[in-house]
């Protein structure tokens, strides 16, 4: 599949090719074995955002707008694996790796639509636990459902808009060479490379995207916890400071699981030659995992959670038994 065939609605500037092949892993056996650990991982995925979406809608306690970010957060989890892994499943293991030019730009644009708002949503939770650990007093006034709602609507616009224009570059490149994609999906980076045309302003663009949408956040939690911190300190009561620290640990480990493996790839990316086999997991791992065990992470380590979820089977416990005993009589 190196050959690139040419649509007649392009002008002789610009060549496009009617699919690109998306080649996954290069000579490696039993390499279909990792796409099947692939479709576990999105089983697992489905199950916990949906079960913790149902937890929040169903659970009055839950109605807040914290709650309304993580229900956001479980959202996103569950469509970007879902703009992936189900897409992926079918090119390597159903042998559907020629995928249309408009398709491939359609599924470019819901993975990274949906990973930069999950970015987003979790700088929102940080933003949500620097309000309440240094202003208590005021954060009922200042988050709420409404301005939750509100700021969740600005980032699918940002996003939305970003996005559409991001992947629309593709447009302005002529493949003339190959439409063979080194990667696992239709990633932007690799599908640069096959152009015959200058592409230098694409991956200028492409660094510019990772420091918007990847570092800055990231910087912007970090110094939100900088500020936690300090406001900790000034907590005179150990156990005040205990039950503060229990809120934030979740969205810790949310966060280091969701931007530390995006920074180490993108460093090791940059300083040194990676192998495409390499890339393929590194990226497809740090896609598909934080996803899967975002929901898992909230359900364990958020005592708000696991006693929604403990009232919601009481709850359906008694209502079973009383259903059963109006059946009796």
């Amino acid at each position: 599949m190196s050959s690139v065939q040419s649509d007649s609605s392009v002008n002789s500037t610009f060549i496009r090719p009617k699919t690109f092949f998306i080649n996954g892993f290069v000579n490696i056996p039993h390499g279909k074995y990792y796409y099947v650990f692939l479709s576990l991982v999105y089983a697992v995925t489905v199950f916990g955002n949906s079960f913790i979406m149902c937890v929040i809608y169903l659970a009055r306690r839950l109605h807040t707008a914290k709650y309304i970010a993580v229900f956001h957060l479980a959202f996103s989890d569950l469509c970007e694996s879902s703009a992936l892994i189900p897409k992926l499943i079918d090119m390597f293991l159903f042998d559907h790796q020629d995928v249309l030019y408009e398709s491939c730009l359609t599924n470019m644009f819901f993975i990274y639509l949906f990973l930069n708002l999950q970015s987003l949503t979790l700088l929102v939770l940080a933003y949500d636990r620097l309000i309440a650990i240094c202003f208590p007093l005021r954060y009922h006034a200042i988050v709420t459902k409404t301005s939750m709602c509100l700021v969740i609507a600005v980032m699918w616009i940002f996003s939305v808009t970003y996005f559409s224009v991001y992947v629309s570059w593709v447009n302005r490149l002529s493949f003339c060479r190959t439409n063979v994609v080194d990667s696992y999906y239709c990633d932007i980076g690799p599908i640069y490379r096959l152009a015959c045309n200058d592409y230098s302003i694409h991956v200028l663009i492409i660094n510019l995207t990772f420091g918007l949408l990847v570092c800055l956040p990231l910087i912007l939690i970090i110094i939100s916890y900088v500020c936690i911190s300090l406001a900790l300190r000034k907590i005179g009561h150990g156990g005040d400071r205990t039950k503060a620290m229990k809120t934030l640990t979740s969205h810790l480990l949310l966060v280091a699981m969701f931007y530390l493996p995006y920074l180490s790839i993108h460093i090791v990316g940059f300083t040194t030659p990676m192998n495409p086999n390499v890339r393929i997991i590194n990226n497809s791992l740090t896609q598909t995992i934080p996803p899967m065990l975002n929901p898992i992470i909230y359900t364990l380590k958020t005592e708000e959670v696991m006693q929604s979820i403990k009232d919601l089977y009481k709850r359906n416990k008694v209502k079973i038994i009383t259903n059963n005993k109006e059946q009796m009589n």
